[in-house]
């Protein structure tokens, strides 16, 4: 009889695996789990902190504010104390306080009628003019509306002197103002050169609109110095000159009546090149040494005198358009 065969135990290897999520145990993952709300629950807490301190700090800054009011609501309530003291203290008949409300009414509509008229232009010294303007018309039986007809009729007939005519005023640039020519001749400095085109050019363009006249007259006046140049060219060459074909230092002046011609020729060049000055014409003259400064005749006076080294700049109207 054969001996029975022993049985080998066998192992459930299917057991082991029961209860694994992605390799983990059940506990496992239940510690993984937990670990990951925690997280989430810190980021919430941490979230609504924060909202907690912006909250506060808001709330600080209100009380703030209503820490300010409250403190200039007590003040204006001392200052309406003390304002209802002091009026409690003035006791006005009813007579003295219509008499008070009226006169109140009445300035402030002096107020506002002082504000109109400054607003178009009215100083309160011109009020004062007027009023004295007033009692002048009053005393002569002249109604104020009818003050501006009654000085035309009276201009008309002469009783009324007229304003002296106002004159142009003469510009005057000499050596001794900064207004430098190159020694001996009509050069310009380019100083000079730069005036002549900014404010000189500015103040002539002004004058003529100013007094609506169309000629600049330039005129150069030296001192009694001898020049040391023998002969002249200007006649040859001063029309090619004022025509800006041939530069200001081809003028080789050899007097004085010379030198200042050709020292207006380079400032009239200079004015006829603004494009402020293209409606005038532009007229270039010497007076040599012959007229001081103040319009007197020279009875002779040597050695170097700056401030008769100038260009007089003068503005007027065209001959033609002179009324006879």
């Amino acid at each position: 009889m054969a001996a029975p065969v022993a049985e080998t135990p066998k192992l459930e290897h299917k057991g082991y695996n029961r209860g694994l999520i992605l390799g983990l145990t059940m506990a496992e993952s239940m510690l993984l789990l937990v670990f990951c709300l925690l997280l989430v629950a810190a980021a919430l807490v941490t979230a609504e902190r924060n909202k907690r301190y912006e909250a506060e700090r808001k709330l600080q800054a209100v009380e703030q504010k209503l820490e300010g009011i409250e403190k200039d609501k007590s003040d204006a309530a001392k200052r309406m104390v003390e304002l209802q003291a002091k009026l409690a203290a003035v006791i006005l008949s009813p007579a003295d306080r219509e008499s008070f409300e009226k006169e109140w009414r009445e300035l402030i509509s002096a107020r506002q009628v002082v504000e109109r008229l400054q607003k178009s232009g009215v100083d309160v010294s011109d009020l004062e003019k007027l009023a004295a303007l007033r009692k002048v018309l009053n005393d002569n039986g002249i109604e104020l509306d009818a003050a501006s007809a009654e000085i035309k009729r009276l201009i008309t007939a002469g009783a009324v002197p007229r304003k002296p005519h106002e004159w142009p005023p003469i510009i005057n640039l000499s050596e001794a103002g900064g207004y430098h020519f190159r020694s001996g001749s009509a050069e310009l400095t380019s100083e000079f050169q730069q005036k002549l085109g900014t404010s000189i050019a500015n103040q002539i363009a002004d004058n003529l609109l100013r007094y609506q006249v169309d000629i600049i007259e330039v005129i150069g006046h030296t001192d009694e110095q001898p020049l040391a140049r023998k002969s002249s060219n200007l006649d040859q060459t001063f029309v090619d000159v004022l025509d800006s074909k041939l530069p200001i230092t081809a003028l080789e002046p050899a007097d004085n009546a010379g030198l200042g011609l050709a020292r207006a020729i380079a400032v009239a060049n200079a004015l006829k090149a603004n494009a402020k000055l293209s409606g005038a014409t532009v007229l270039p003259m010497s007076a040599a040494q012959l007229v001081l400064p103040g319009d007197t005749v020279t009875v002779g006076q040597a050695g170097d005198v700056e401030a008769r080294r100038r260009i007089e700049i003068r503005v007027r109207r065209r001959a033609q358009s002179l009324s006879p």
